[in-house]
Order: structure tokens, then sequence, then C-alpha cells
């Protein structure tokens, strides 16, 4: 595993750090393939929610323009390619992924740094924490699924004014305006994150993937479509063991117990 990434084992739930410090965290190549890689092994060893951090003084300052830069070329770079073949298939397995993923914003988040940390499910941020759709600072448009994160959570109104003044938006802001959930003291941070990543670890795994495609289905969805859909989710989540334990313990008046089936 390269050292770009740090993986922590918690049983039920993995804790995954970006760690370049020294580029806060920013993106190169081996940097990609090693957080799909961890994205993927926790995925596939049966986790039941993942908490995303950066290493350092901030979160991720989006691509390593040193990678990109045209000074040091034969001809501009095809940044197309680098989204289709980067980007735009991290973003799709951070979505794809049946479990809570918690994204623990410390520091800056910017570019697509700062749309990574959108695609997760619950993003938590530091009080020092700013998000900077910083694109326009180079001549380029929010990617990353930033352009489709920013207006369904924000409108188009702050979606526009934001990519293009790149202003810094505090973490306390953007919990305000709906962009994240919740904004905490620095010190704070990262205790709260892995609590609530333990937490949801040990809920109903089942309910938790569906409630999220549920979720994400209403962006497209007519009323009539989403009924149906949520009447279908809701059987198949009947039916489930999670369901059985989480009556039977409200009856009894006890804790229940998931095992995420």
């Amino acid at each position: 595993m390269s050292d770009t990434i740090l993986i922590g084992d918690n049983g039920t739930w993995a804790e995954i750090t970006l760690n370049r410090p020294d580029k806060l965290n920013s993106f190169n190549e081996e940097m990609h393939h090693a957080l799909r890689v961890a994205l993927e092994w926790a995925r596939d060893d049966g986790k039941r929610a993942v908490l995303l951090t950066g290493s350092g003084r901030g979160f991720c300052a989006g691509q390593d323009l040193g990678d990109r830069d045209p000074r040091k070329m034969d001809g501009p770079p095809d940044l197309g390619v680098t989204v289709r073949d980067f980007w735009a298939p991290l973003v799709r397995l951070i979505r794809s992924l049946e479990m809570p993923v918690i994204c623990a914003v410390n520091g800056v988040a910017a570019g697509a740094g700062s749309s990574v940390a959108l695609a997760c499910d619950i993003v938590l941020a530091g009080e020092s924490a700013k998000f900077i759709q910083s694109f326009s600072k180079v001549g380029l448009i929010p990617d990353t699924g930033g352009s489709w994160h920013l207006t369904r959570l924000l409108g188009e109104a702050r979606a526009k004014a934001l990519a293009m003044t790149a202003e810094p938006l505090p973490a306390e802001k953007a919990a305000q305006w709906g962009l994240i959930w919740k904004a905490l003291p620095d010190d704070a941070l990262l205790g709260e994150a892995r609590a609530l990543a333990d937490s949801l670890s040990n809920g109903p795994t089942l309910g938790f993937a569906r409630t999220k495609q549920a979720i994400e289905a209403a962006h497209v969805n007519t009323l009539d479509a989403q009924l149906d859909l949520e009447a279908r989710f809701m059987k198949e989540c009947g039916e489930s063991a999670d369901y059985a334990e989480g009556v039977g313990a409200f009856l009894d008046k006890r804790k229940p117990e998931f095992k995420g089936k």
C-alpha cells in the first residue's frame, strides 16, 4: 500500500487518511490509485462505515498542479482525461458504497478536495476549515462533481458566486447554508467523527444503504416514481434481520444489536 494513504482498521469501520501533508494532501496519480484501493478494500472487507480525513494542517488542496504544469509539457494537458480517469471514478466509487461515508474536514478543502468531501454522505468540519472553489483561480470549472453538489446543496445563485469568486466559505457558514452537516471545534472534530463512524457501523446497514439510494434518487425521480421506490426498498428492509431485531428491541425496551443484514 502506498504511504500516500493511511488505513485504520477499527473492526466494523475503517478510517482512511489522505497523507501528503507537505502538499496539503493534494492528489497525484499514486494517491488516486491508493485511495481507490483503500475504499475498495473497505467495501470488500465488509466494513459498515468509512471515515475519510486528512493528515497535517489541511484536508485536501485538490489536484497537485505540479503534475499538470503546461510549462513542463510539450503541449497543454488533457484535463478531461484527468477527470474521466481519476476524479470521476473516485466520486462514483464513494457514492456507490453501501455504507455511510463520513468526511472530517480539517483545515482547507480546496478545488477537487472540496468536491471529494461533498461526495461523502455526512461532512463534519473543524471551525477553522474553509471550503474554497479555487478552480477559477486557474481558469477552470468546479469538477469532481463539484458543480453538481454545489448547485443541489446551495442553489444556483450561491453555487455560481462561490465558483466564480473563489471566496473561502468558512465551516460554520457552510453548515448554516446546508453545504455540510456540522461545524465543530477543531480539537473535537476527529473525536466526534470517529464516534459517529463507530455508531453508524453498528446500525442497520441495509437500511442505511437504501436510505442513501432513495435520497440520491429523489434528485431525478417524480413523486410517483419515488413512492414506488420507497415501497420496493421498504419491502426489502422489512424482510431483513435488522428490522426484526429493531422491532423486537423497541418492544422489549432494550438496545438493538444490529448485524447489518
